[in-house]
């Protein structure tokens, strides 16, 4: 086939890094890549694999004409403008905000989850890409659900800084050295709504009315969208110290029972799950491990001794890649193979 013109968008903030670098790291074929950023980065440049470099283009005044695939990783406010522009220009967009998620007209993909909804994409030209969260909870989730289908879960999330940007793990980052320079734990303390610093805090995005936060209701509705419009979950989303790495502890209940032993086995088969439960000292995953790996990390699976058909796991993943930039990546290689290739 040949090759594609690919834009990313967002291309100087974590997530676009990380697409870039997945982009360059995977077997798609991209002819050509153009970065796209606000007026006030262009005149940068951008890394692109391990030797090439990228001038960034300025979003606003860029033309996505003759454009195969967009990824866009730049904002909700701004996707919401650039990214229907995107693709009335003809181009694919793929796009890791929260603007297009629950769009009924837009598939929400996870690859290893549910390839086949991507054809959905004619309706809008738009693919949305999910929570990080609720990436890594469902690529766990999806192997267990089409043995024993799963009937309620309860997640806590344990979400690291880098989710909230680069000035979130500046904050962290200096917040942490000013505890130990005796300066005042607030003078650093802008993005968080209290000390990040030695501490957690039980509050990602906005409160809604409910009670519940905006991180945690995207874990609801997602989930359902994804996986099962029946599948009842409730979740509490907590941001901890951490720089890269989220970590999830699940409670699952079943239809019908699915015990640890089987449980394992169907993890060790599914795509994109590593396993690794043993239970002695450094048997498990932990975030820091997980930072630039690809899978999704299944530790501590165990019975629930309190449920009928119940099960415990531990999930840990690279936010920044399969929470974002490779899952993107990911659906565009589907994008690719399953409606492309036919047509060239």
């Amino acid at each position: 086939m040949k090759g594609l013109k690919f834009a990313v968008v967002g291309a100087t903030g974590n997530v676009g890094r990380e697409l870039l670098q997945s982009l360059a790291e995977r077997d798609v074929p991209a002819s050509d890549v153009v970065a796209l950023a606000s007026e006030r980065s262009v005149g940068s440049e951008v890394s692109y694999g391990e030797d090439d470099v990228l001038p960034i283009h300025e979003l606003a005044q860029y033309d996505f004409k003759g454009t195969d695939i967009v990824l866009s990783s730049p904002g909700a406010a701004v996707s919401a403008i650039h990214s229907p522009r995107a693709a009335a220009a003809g181009a694919v967009v793929i796009d890791n905000t929260s603007h297009f998620r629950m769009d009924p007209d837009v598939p929400l993909i996870v690859p290893e989850v549910n390839r086949e909804a991507i054809s959905g994409f004619r309706k809008k030209n738009i693919i949305a890409n999910p929570n990080c969260s609720t990436i890594q909870l469902v690529v766990a989730l999806k192997p267990l659900h089409d043995v024993a289908r799963i009937k309620r879960v309860v997640v806590s999330t344990y979400q690291s800084v880098s989710g909230g940007g680069k000035a979130a793990m500046d904050e962290l980052f200096n917040q942490t050295r000013g505890m130990y320079m005796n300066e005042p734990e607030h003078k650093f303390q802008e993005i968080f709504t209290k000390p990040i610093a030695f501490n957690v805090i039980p509050h990602i995005d906005k409160f809604m009315d409910d009670g519940y936060t905006k991180e945690e209701w995207k874990m609801m509705v997602e989930t359902k969208k994804i996986l099962d419009p029946k599948i009842k979950l409730t979740a509490t989303c907590v941001r901890v110290p951490v720089f890269i790495g989220h970590a999830e502890s699940i409670n699952i209940e079943f239809e019908t029972p699915l015990d640890e032993k089987e449980a394992r086995k169907i993890l060790e088969k599914a795509p994109g799950v590593a396993v690794i439960d043993h239970r002695a000292d450094e048997g498990y995953v932990t975030p820091t491990e997980c930072v630039g790996e690809d899978a999704v990390y299944v530790s501590r699976i165990r019975q629930d001794p309190t449920l009928d058909n119940g099960l415990n796991l531990w999930v840990v993943s690279d936010n920044l890649r399969k929470g974002a930039a490779l899952n993107t990546v990911q659906i565009a290689e589907a994008l690719v193979a399953d409606y492309m290739e036919t047509a060239a």
